[in-house]
């Protein structure tokens, strides 16, 4: 069997760190892969753009379409210049151009870990990551914002069968392979009758294909309040790209912090391993980043490549080091820095069971 390639984009402030701990805990989880591990890495983001003149070469890019998948570190993209003067976001690029329509989300509690709502939940969230609001995404050319004149700002939303069609049938092959079996839809129609009646109207389609998963649908407003009341009522929820950007975050809070919060992008051939949170350049280089996010993100990765006992492994570990406040990083109450809890997950690992 061909080994497994994987490129690895550290990005800026705390993304180096956050990177070169989840490339340690991946080596310690390659006994348990099927094939060789091979890992390379490029510069991004600020990096990038000093020594290359752009925060994501055209090079890089093609090393990612190449590879079976990507790490990617979390970037200041707010902070680069613009675009006409480099400062691309490679977390936009990639996604538009390795056609990563599907963004995944995981939220869960773990045992030991305290939640703002104090109940156990585990979900994920389906959330299509090429149309919707977003203006570096919704068009071909040009921006989906636009001001025709001084005081008038307007945004053009884009929903389209295709896209719908293709999250959908992701989120329904996710509550396939889950134990609740169930999907939640959520949408605006009562308002975006057009855009967001199109989204239901493709997700009724495919729900019709697959009568072994329950479906219902549920305005953004009111899955935002069942989220803060029981949010354990939840199994896949299939979402257009704002809405599934907002609730992934509301859920992963209640799940114990966007540092616990892993996310996979992937297409029909491509596949992105990203951290849920940001850089966080104020604590950049202080051993203070908690690595949870990517390394999950990365575990995730493995999972979709075929992999999945190094990542059970990897996912097992984390539970384990974070059911006891002595073995968590210091943003949970603990007294690890990046590095130690790095060297303990590489000792748990090997520990996992088979």
């Amino acid at each position: 069997m061909s080994s497994l390639r994987l490129l690895c984009l550290p990005g800026d402030g705390i993304g180096p760190e956050i990177a070169g701990a989840t490339l340690r805990v991946l080596a310690a989880a390659a006994p348990r892969l099927g094939r060789s591990l091979e890992v390379e890495t490029a510069e991004i983001g600020f990096a990038a753009l000093a020594a290359a003149g752009t925060t994501i070469p055209e090079a890089v890019l093609a090393r990612a379409r190449a590879a079976d998948g990507v790490i990617l570190g979390p970037v200041s993209h707010n902070d680069y210049p613009p675009v006409a003067e480099g400062g691309r976001n490679p977390s936009g690029v990639l996604r538009r151009e390795l056609a990563l329509f599907a963004n995944i989300r995981p939220a869960r509690t773990y045992p030991g870990l305290a939640s703002p709502t104090g109940r156990r939940f585990d979900l994920v969230i389906a959330r299509e990551n090429l149309e919707g609001f977003y203006a570096d995404r919704n068009m071909a050319a040009g921006g989906g914002e636009f001001m025709p004149e001084p005081g008038i700002a307007l945004a053009m939303r884009k929903i389209t069968e295709a896209g719908s069609r293709r999250i959908a049938e992701a989120a329904f092959r996710l509550a396939a392979g889950r134990q609740a079996r169930r999907v939640t839809a959520i949408h605006k129609a009562n308002v975006m009758r057009l855009s967001d009646g199109l989204f239901l109207e493709v997700v009724r389609e495919v729900a019709a294909r697959h009568p072994e998963i329950a479906c219902e649908e549920l305005l953004v407003d009111a899955a935002a309040a069942h989220l803060v009341r029981e949010p354990e009522r939840f199994d896949v929820l299939l979402c257009t790209n704002m809405f599934g950007d907002i609730l992934s975050d509301l859920a992963a809070e209640l799940a114990g912090g966007l540092g616990l919060a892993g996310s996979l992008n992937h297409g029909e051939t491509n596949a992105v391993a990203q951290a849920q949170h940001g850089s966080a350049p104020g604590i950049a280089g202080q051993d203070r980043a908690n690595p949870v996010s990517l390394i999950l993100s990365a575990a995730m990765l493995l999972r979709h490549l075929g992999e999945a006992p190094a990542a059970a492994a990897i996912e097992a570990s984390v539970a384990r080091a974070l059911a006891a406040p002595e073995s968590r990083t210091g943003d949970l109450g603990g007294p690890l820095g990046t590095a130690g809890f790095t060297d303990l997950l590489c000792q748990l690992i090997p520990e996992a069971p088979q």
